[in-house]
């Protein structure tokens, strides 16, 4: 069409003056338009060669419309373009393609017109959950709960008005059909993204596969929804085709050499087993997601075929089309209420927030509203999340994509670039220092294992042998990894252009050494970060030695969570069964930054509906040693077998520490079994499965610690005992607790009450949350740790707690009082 038709003429003039002052090259422009969508002003965002223009993603909304010219005169798009423009259209930015003389123009994409949002109605929803509502037709024995129907209304009027609404919803309040219906009745009617998310999968495969279908029934719906998953969980076709190939290779194939990046069958080539039953499975395989595999595969294996950011090459593979995270992307583009996990969500926030904002698509497609479900956890996952990690294995990996060698065969990125005529003398130089960069990692490792038996916190007040034993080691990498960066950007020197080629790929994985070469000076430099806590962690890693991790941690998340959700979402609704300490928001508000935010909020709490009075029984040995005590641990065991016996199993014993769980399973399992009754054990299956056998078999016994403290739903006859066998205050040696009790000690706070107190508190709410899931639900809840009765500060995990039924008596006296409540005459 003509360019006149879509762009006014002082706009057409300053385009033309901007592709002039760079000699006919391609522009990108950044347009705004009136609302007939014409577009009345521009600014040039970047500037590349003849064919081709960088296309920053961070700084467009809804509306606009990013136009390059395609100097040549032929207006038709590219792939690239095309890809570029699906993206953009993510956010409702139209995309457009112009001449150097703005006389002809092509629309690749139209941009959205700006939203007019219509108001929730809502007494029309809650009249859903109401008395003769749509739920009543659903359920024969249905009752209408005025805790849910009111949460309802408060979470509509948060997207209505767009508020921040912090809701503590008890067990059996049915919180998630509170939110769900306002959040897809939302959804529905502006069209706008909203994204839920949750802290456990179980909570995850809930709300996807029972109550969002059931919601959508109710309303009369068919809103697009999907479960997100993380890029880790999905095949990448192209580094099976690498594995596969790499593997027949080594084996003695004479395959014909592949250009990097190629697919690669290898079917009558010798390869290793489960590899060759993935290439199997991938070819049948509708989302080539790891769940859906119908065998088992080490994680090992899954690592080197899976889709990986740092090898991810994503709008110039050539294997683009059949992707399967690409695909899963598209779907979730197309989804108008997307399920994520904690851990998933602030990934995309951190990108967002480090600069790919808030408009354009990261992990997950731009949305407007988020409810977080689960919401006591949040502070624990933002401060993973918005911490920075490395170890031997970070440089490993990159190094397996630089360069890999077997039997006299060379492999990888290096030896792609070597075939493509890169300078042999630049490529044995980057190899050189590859190896240099390997052998320092390999000795920082070592250093670290020797100093470091668990964790422990990086400060200037270590004893200087300490801090040097493993800063040096790193200033030594830094050093390392700075010379590999040099000598693979001697490399780039030759790069041929080609965009779906090896050079491309080399590129990325020099970004990604440079961001670790930055995270490595900051180790070194660590007292000038004072809002970060540095640390290092050792574990068994996965060839059997030990490993040590480097870890920067946010000290505060006050500040991220204020630029990452409060400033930016206009709805935000928080909801769990516990956030409150003392019916006070105050601990939980002030440690997610709540309270820092000038936004309008709502903190309301909805209590349990269900009986614990008539059907709870919290119960103290008062004669139990306290935890620290030698004689805990004897006690203990024998306590827990005659409970166990007396309640036929169907229990969850729940430890702070997996020394203790162990020694209490292995005394017991022998006792146990003796009786019928099965002792499972946490990290015998996976959490899945575990609880799957639980609620199979409702005589077993599961012992289990951190985890399994939140997200276990075991309801019925299934589980009738919980017991808590110490007060859940995280390890007083934890880095980062360390840290922030310091700081709140700097300040003249008391870390104690501040902190660890109301820490522990809410944990316990938690634990005492797997008994009653349902209304009908009958059980008994028992602390052994007797420090709630002896200490002061006891008495605020108990009165945390909803009325019971209490006992208080030594052990004997305790089983008795519990036979009596399970079995009553």
């Amino acid at each position: 069409m003509r360019a006149e038709q879509r762009v006014d003429a002082d706009a057409a003039a300053a385009m033309r003056e901007a592709i002039a002052e760079s000699d006919g090259s391609e522009v990108l422009f950044l347009c705004e338009c009136d609302e007939e969508l014409r577009i009345t002003a521009v600014r040039v965002i970047a500037r590349g060669v003849p064919e081709m223009v960088a296309a920053p993603m961070d700084q467009l909304h809804r509306g606009q419309v990013v136009v390059h010219n395609h100097p040549g005169g032929n207006l038709q798009p590219s792939r690239a373009d095309v890809a570029v423009a699906a993206e953009l259209a993510e956010s409702g930015v139209g995309s457009f393609i112009v001449d150097n003389e703005i006389s002809q123009l092509l629309v690749v994409c139209e941009p959205s017109p700006p939203r007019h949002l219509e108001p929730l109605e809502v007494d029309e929803l809650a009249a859903v959950l109401d008395d003769g509502g749509q739920l009543s037709t659903l359920f024969a024995d249905f009752e209408a709960r005025q805790s849910q129907v009111d949460m309802l209304r408060l979470v509509a009027a948060g997207f209505n008005a767009d508020r921040v609404v912090a809701v503590e919803a008890g067990t059996g309040v049915g919180k998630s059909f509170a939110y769900l219906i306002p959040a897809i009745a939302w959804a529905a009617v502006n069209e706008e993204r909203v994204v839920i998310s949750t802290a456990t999968i179980n909570l995850q495969q809930q709300l996807v596969e029972k109550d969002i279908p059931t919601v959508q029934r109710l309303l009369g719906l068919d809103v697009p929804v999907m479960l997100v998953k993380g890029r880790g969980n999905y095949l990448c076709r192209k580094r099976l085709g690498e594995a596969v190939e790499e593997e027949s290779l080594f084996a003695g194939g004479e395959a014909d050499e592949a250009v990097e990046g190629d697919s690669f069958d290898g079917a009558d080539e010798p390869i290793e087993p489960d590899l060759a039953a993935i290439r199997d499975w991938a070819q049948t395989s509708a989302t080539g997601s790891r769940s859906e595999l119908p065998f088992m595969v080490s994680d090992e294996l899954w690592g080197r075929v899976n889709s990986d950011a740092d090898s991810c090459t994503e709008l110039t593979c050539r294997l683009r089309e059949t992707c399967f995270f690409l695909r899963a992307r598209r779907q979730a583009a197309a989804a108008k209420v997307l399920v994520a996990n904690h851990h998933l969500l602030f990934i995309d926030l951190a990108l967002r927030v480090r600069g790919i904002g808030f408009e354009a698509r990261a992990v997950l497609p731009p949305f407007q509203r988020l409810i977080f479900d689960e919401a006591h956890s949040i502070e624990n996952s933002a401060t993973s999340l918005f911490s920075d990690s490395f170890s031997r294995f970070s440089v490993t990996k990159h190094a397996r994509r630089l360069l890999r060698t077997r039997r006299g065969r060379s492999y990888g990125l290096l030896a792609a670039v070597g075939r493509r005529g890169a300078d042999a003398a630049a490529v044995s130089r980057a190899t050189a220092a590859l190896a240099s960069a390997e052998e320092g990692a390999q000795a920082l490792n070592a250093s670290v294992v020797a100093a470091v038996d668990f964790t422990l916190r990086l400060t200037v007040a270590l004893p200087d042998s300490v801090l040097r034993a493993i800063l040096d080691p790193i200033g030594e990498l830094h050093t390392r990894l700075v010379a590999l960066a040099n000598a693979l950007s001697d490399v780039m020197e030759d790069d041929d252009g080609d965009e779906a080629g090896p050079y491309h790929e080399l590129r990325i994985v020099l970004r990604r050494l440079e961001r670790l070469v930055t995270l490595c000076n900051s180790f070194t430099e660590l007292a000038n970060h004072s809002d970060r806590v540095f640390w290092v962690e050792v574990r068994k890693s996965a060839d059997g030695g030990r490993s040590g991790r480097m870890i920067s941690s946010p000290l505060d998340i006050r500040a991220v969570m204020r630029e990452a959700v409060f400033d930016v979402f206009d709805t935000a609704v928080f909801t769990s069964a516990t956030l409150t300490v003392g019916n006070s928001f105050d601990y939980w508000g002030g440690r997610v930054g709540l309270f820092d935010s000038a936004r309008e909020m709502d903190l309301v709490q909805f209590p349990s509906p269900f009986p614990y009075a008539e059907r709870a029984l919290v119960a103290v040995p008062t004669d139990a040693p306290e935890p620290a005590e030698e004689a805990y641990g004897p006690y203990l065991v024998s306590f827990l077998g005659d409970l166990l016996e007396v309640s036929e199993g169907r229990a969850l014993v729940l430890f702070t520490s997996y020394e203790m769980l162990r020694e209490a399973h292995g005394a017991l399992r022998d006792r146990l079994a003796a009786h019928g009754i099965a002792a499972l054990r946490q990290g015998d299956d996976d959490r899945a499965r575990l609880l799957a056998r639980v609620a199979a078999d409702t005589s077993s016994v599961l012992f289990a610690t951190e985890s399994f403290w939140q997200g276990v739903d075991l309801p019925g006859d299934t589980l009738q005992v919980v017991v808590l066998c110490r007060l859940p205050f995280r390890v007083p040696t934890d880095p980062i607790l360390l840290a922030r009790t310091e700081a709140i000690e700097a300040r003249g706070g008391n870390a104690f009450t501040e902190l660890a107190l109301p820490e522990a508190v809410m944990k316990f709410r938690q634990g005492f949350g797997r008994l009653m899931r349902r209304n009908t639900d009958r059980g008994v809840v028992v602390v052994t740790d007797v420090r709630v009765l002896t200490k002061r500060y006891g008495a605020l995990f108990l009165e945390s707690l909803p009325r019971t039924r209490v006992s208080r008596r030594e052990a004997g006296g305790v089983i008795e009082d519990v036979e009596r409540f399970l079995y009553p005459a």
